[in-house]
């Protein structure tokens, strides 16, 4: 998934703060058990959206796409003592693997997870204002959720779009359905007066968004 050169990626695993015991235990576990493992935020941007929480102190943060729960776990890891994070996750047969991960972390009383499609569960959220979004789910609707919340985002938060490289496509040649609804997301972000916007080109390629 890296759109950086492996030589490079590792040096900058290597400069960055260590990834914690129970992260590596997740990683282990969704190599062994999961399909698609690649899915996972991993080590770097763990650290990466570690950093970013820790910044900006949330009280509220809202996930959309749990996977295996290791940026849910990195998210969370910056909330205020009584901050919260809803992750949002479609497969219900996680449920049983969330819950234990969560379970061997010091912020697992500040995870609210749901199940169910993202747009039905985030209209059941209407009574909270986010400082932070995270939205790693299925592409074609990345649009579509940046949209719905965008007005429960306060000013000055942040909203966080993984796979907007999408291995590099976005700027190559390639013209499938899935690199199209791509390119269009950061093409209609890029012009949208509402927010600042820059995209980092870390593993497959983070759009960091602040409303403002």
């Amino acid at each position: 998934m890296e759109i950086l050169p492996d030589d490079l990626q590792h040096y900058l695993d290597e400069h960055c703060e260590p990834e914690p015991e129970v992260l590596k235990k997740i990683n282990r576990d969704t190599y062994l058990k999961v399909l698609k493992p690649h899915m996972l935020s991993g080590h770097y941007q763990g650290r990466l959206l570690s950093f970013l929480s820790k910044m900006m102190q949330p009280k509220r943060i809202l996930e959309i796409g749990t996977f295996t729960g290791y940026a849910t776990i990195c998210l969370a890891e910056g909330l205020t003592e009584d901050g919260i994070i809803h992750t949002i996750e479609v497969n219900r047969e996680m449920e049983e693997m969330l819950n234990s991960h969560f379970k061997l972390t010091n912020v697992d009383k500040k995870i609210k997870l749901h199940f169910g499609e993202a747009i039905q569960v985030i209209a059941t959220l209407q009574d909270e204002i986010f400082d932070i979004v995270f939205i790693d789910a299925d592409k074609k609707n990345n649009y579509t959720y940046f949209e719905l919340i965008l007005r429960k985002v306060r000013s000055g938060g942040l909203i966080i779009i993984d796979n907007v490289l999408w291995k590099g496509k976005v700027y190559g040649a390639e013209n499938d359905t899935d690199t199209q609804t791509i390119r269009k997301l950061n093409d209609q972000i890029s012009v949208d007066n509402r927010v600042e916007k820059l995209i980092l080109p870390v593993r497959d390629g983070i759009l960091l968004i602040r409303k403002k």
